[in-house]
């Protein structure tokens, strides 16, 4: 079997994958998709992906049948099911879904609003695009904190890492890059420092990608 992610190393839904696959502990193929020079919509990328956003996962059976998988979550779903000797959602029904339900807040409560489709029409109309996202950040951080507290131990869901954690880590770092305050979550700022204490999180950072610009 054989796993190409397409992804860019600033993109925080690359980002959640990568924490995926490097917390489960499955080699990859590291292919770049530079969202700047939109090479995202090239022909032969969209076919991949409709969308042409990040990431796509790609897997290569071992008889030669080829699965596209598209969006993060999902992405991320099927390599739990996939590959759940190294768990990402925890045993218990209710924690697994306030797991779910934490990373869906960023998923589709903060991510899209700091997308760079999004940020681009913004600066079209006139407007600071890094203004305008900065406040949906920090209003969808603070829901996020809110929420976690009533589930967080050493990880947002207990004392295990959950995909609720390779949401938020990614979900951070863009906040830190928009200006946004991240101070005054210092549940969240614990959190995230024990998650980076940890290979698989380490490994995925933006910064550690091939294609980074430093």
């Amino acid at each position: 079997m054989k796993i190409v992610l397409h992804n860019y190393w600033r993109s925080s839904a690359s980002h959640r994958v990568r924490i995926a696959l490097h917390y489960k502990q499955l080699a990859y193929e590291y292919v770049v998709i530079n969202i700047l020079k939109r090479e995202q919509f090239a022909d032969a990328y969209r076919e991949k992906n409709p969308m042409s956003q990040v990431p796509t996962l790609q897997i290569t059976e071992d008889d030669g049948t080829v699965h596209t998988l598209r969006q993060s979550l999902p992405i991320m779903e099927f390599l739990e099911e996939r590959f759940p000797a190294i768990p990402l959602l925890p045993k218990d029904l209710y924690q697994r879904a306030a797991a779910r339900g934490l990373a869906e807040l960023i998923n589709s409560g903060i991510q899209p609003l700091q997308n760079t489709t999004v940020t681009n029409q913004i600066k079209t109309l006139g407007a600071d695009a890094t203004v305008w996202t900065k406040g949906f950040i920090e209003t969808g951080l603070t829901a996020f904190a809110t929420a976690a507290a009533e589930t967080a131990g050493k990880f947002c869901v207990g004392d295990e890492v959950s995909l609720a954690d390779c949401f938020l880590v990614p979900q951070l770092a863009s906040a830190r890059r928009f200006g946004a305050d991240v101070a005054r979550h210092e549940r969240l700022l614990r959190i995230e420092e024990n998650c980076l204490a940890l290979p698989g999180f380490k490994n995925a950072a933006p910064d550690q990608q091939p294609d980074a610009v430093k």
